[in-house]
């Protein structure tokens, strides 16, 4: 039964196909066939083939291979190291919370007015809404010994 290929879309499609095309001209400027590559590669010919042309079936791992078999693996290792759209949404999530966000978490003191508990007027923290909360754990079970017997286990 042949291998079923999920479709792609167009864009990728040709992403794929240069990445194939850059492996070819990488393979022909060491001086290496197909099936020399292959060889290397631990594959049949007809997968270093299909790559070359673009095939969007060929595995990650034979392609990890390949680019390990033309001394290219270290170029693996930048492909996903420079995320700045990450980056930036992670500096948008960590920015500090407006004075308008903290005036609405202030605790009214004893005066009712909206300071901190020490009455100084400084600006509480709001808690973390992901932070553990603290609930009271269960005891750990501890077994019961006799004579170096394990017998039954028993809350401590």
């Amino acid at each position: 039964m042949a291998k079923r290929i999920p479709p792609v879309h167009l864009h990728h499609a040709r992403q794929i196909e240069a990445l194939g095309q850059r492996l070819r001209v990488a393979r022909v400027a060491r001086g290496m066939t197909q099936a020399n590559l292959a060889e290397r590669v631990g594959v049949d010919r007809t997968t270093i083939g299909k790559l070359e042309f673009g095939e969007p079936g060929t595995s990650l791992s034979t392609v990890l291979r390949v680019l390990s078999a033309l001394g290219m693996g270290g170029d693996i290792d930048s492909l996903a190291a420079t995320d700045t759209v990450g980056a930036q949404l992670a500096v948008r999530r960590l920015r500090r919370p407006s004075q308008r966000t903290l005036a609405s978490h202030r605790q009214p003191n004893e005066e009712g007015n909206p300071m901190d508990q020490g009455g100084t007027g400084s600006i509480e923290q709001t808690p973390d809404r992901y932070a553990l909360r603290a609930t009271r754990r269960p005891d750990p079970i501890v077994p019961l010994q006799v004579d170096g017997r394990k017998l039954q286990t028993k809350k401590k």
